[in-house]
């Protein structure tokens, strides 16, 4: 394959990725609207947000007297094999493997900004992780992690814990971010190259990044870099 073949076949593929992830989110929102009542449920879709360490893109956020919603959805194909605590999960796919990032991971850190944002406290936001591809899972999954049934699901959590007029307020606030713009989608890349080579701030959680020693295994006595927040957050980077 000469050099424009390679170049047309990367580009055919980044395309076919960035269709898989618009069409995943179209089922997604045509879900919500389709089951969950509009009045009761209000809906916000592909909102950026700022916070103190860098941005955060969250695809689907409900609101409602039963609590904020976050949605993250994966348009995915083939075998899953995954844990909560794992970095990397696994796809198999006619044979071939491939990984992609813990979305329980993603929806950590959505939820963090989202309360940050709100001024909330994260007790109050819920996620959840909708595989909407021909996909199945293979390892136990948390509840939150689901192919289907997520009307089910939200509806699952009936405590009052907003006021009719406090969700307005969340609602016009997110709705009024969303349709600002003021991020782009380049603002949120250049966020996300930045948090994941800081040597400061954790890129999940915030916290204060430490040197620490391993006590044992294959690397003990080796340095690393293990996040302030541990046990909570067990985000840890090599030392270069």
């Amino acid at each position: 394959m000469n050099r424009r073949d390679s170049y047309s076949g990367a580009v055919c593929e980044s395309q076919m990725s960035l269709f898989s992830g618009w069409f995943g989110e179209k089922i997604a929102t045509f879900t919500m609207w389709l089951t969950l009542d509009s009045k009761k449920y209000k809906r916000v879709h592909d909102v950026i947000l700022p916070s103190k360490n860098g941005t955060a893109q969250i695809d689907h956020i409900l609101v409602s007297v039963y609590g904020i919603f976050i949605i993250e959805t994966k348009n995915v194909k083939g075998w899953i094999f995954g844990s909560e605590k794992q970095a990397k999960w696994t796809q198999v796919l006619y044979g071939h493997k491939y990984t992609f990032q813990n979305p329980i991971r993603q929806t950590f850190r959505q939820k963090k900004v989202l309360a940050e944002f709100l001024d909330i406290d994260e007790h109050l936001i819920h996620t959840i992780v909708y595989f909407v591809g021909d996909c199945e899972f293979k390892t136990r999954l948390p509840p939150n992690v689901l192919q289907y049934g997520l009307e089910s699901y939200v509806k699952r959590f009936r405590q009052h814990v907003f006021s009719y007029a406090e969700t307005i307020r969340i609602y016009d606030k997110l709705e009024r971010t969303a349709k600002s713009k003021s991020l782009s989608k380049s603002d949120h890349l250049k966020s996300l190259h930045e948090r994941h080579n800081s040597t400061k701030a954790c890129p999940r959680c915030g916290g204060v990044l430490l040197i620490r020693t391993a006590r044992k295994g294959s690397n003990a006595g080796l340095e690393f870099l293990g996040c302030s927040n541990y046990p909570k957050c067990r985000f840890t980077r090599r030392v270069s």
